[in-house]
């Protein structure tokens, strides 16, 4: 990206930050990267990272994954910056579909990848209808959506994506995280930035911003239950849990989905895990 583009991201940017929640157009760029793998989310990183700046790259709450890797990758080629696995040393983390679980501080960044902004897509196919549905703030046809949702199945059964209100004025779409991670958003110390590259839109939660989860008095929000579910190489409870299933014996397992928070908490207990074969199993 030229000088020319990462200004006009950082203008959007400063826009998107006074006005939480509200979808900022800016003029997306080509990159060598197909659009829908990141390329709002890897715009904004290169438009923001200073030359003292540390950056995490994380795709699923993984480090290790073809998309984290290759994008941190990237950006060290175009910026020769320092990276890292751990949340707590980066000041600009990348992310896409996970918030870290060590709480995020006032310094730090988080820069999402978005395929899709614009929550009234579900209810309303043209763009040109939901931005006066912003404006108006007419947000009846979501309500119903989800009302109807509660009459055919009995609750709210989105999963991912789940929408938020931002600041008692937008209805945001906060990417594709986890119910579980919804709770962060509100009145976090940090700034969260979002891209969507192939939408063309840029949109903010400045730090202390207030931020609720649509639901109904007899219906509220609430995150996927993790309780009862331990992580098999730390140990670590109430986080976002992967499943799996043994291919030999059938048992179910579960471990964390960030994968740098369950490293730190397995070298800080002085566990060593090594990767076994397909079994995968830890050794104490």
């Amino acid at each position: 990206m030229d000088e020319g583009s990462k200004r006009l991201v950082r203008r959007a940017l400063l826009k998107a930050v006074a006005i939480p929640g509200y979808q900022v157009p800016f003029g997306s760029r080509e990159l060598p990267i197909g659009r829908g793998w990141g390329t709002g989310g890897i715009q904004i990183t290169l438009s923001i990272i200073g030359r003292k700046d540390t950056l995490k790259v994380i795709d699923q709450g993984s480090d290790d994954s073809v998309n984290a890797v290759s994008i941190r990758a990237f950006v060290s080629a175009c910026t020769n910056i320092k990276t890292t696995t751990d949340s707590e040393e980066a000041v600009v983390i990348q992310t896409r579909h996970r918030i870290p679980e060590t709480p995020l501080r006032n310094d730090q960044i988080l820069v999402l990848q978005v395929p899709l902004p614009e929550p009234l897509r579900l209810v309303e196919p043209l763009e040109s209808i939901t931005k006066k549905m912003h404006a108006e703030m007419d947000y009846a046809p979501m309500w119903l959506a989800l009302y109807e949702n509660i009459v055919r199945v009995g609750e709210i059964e989105l999963g991912a994506d789940y929408p938020v209100m931002v600041e008692d004025r937008y209805i945001m779409m906060p990417s594709p995280i986890p119910r579980f991670d919804n709770p962060k958003l509100n009145n976090s110390p940090a700034l969260y930035l979002f891209g969507a590259g192939r939408e063309k839109k840029i949109y903010a939660l400045p730090p202390y911003t207030k931020v609720e989860s649509l639901g109904f008095e007899d219906h509220p929000f609430r995150v996927e239950d993790m309780s009862g579910r331990v992580c098999r190489f730390c140990g670590a409870e109430d986080v976002f849990m992967d499943e799996f299933f043994d291919s030999v014996t059938g048992e179910k397992m579960y471990q964390c989905s960030d994968s740098g928070y369950c490293e730190k908490r397995r070298v800080k207990g002085g566990r060593i895990w090594e990767r076994q074969g397909e079994e995968g199993k830890g050794a104490g």
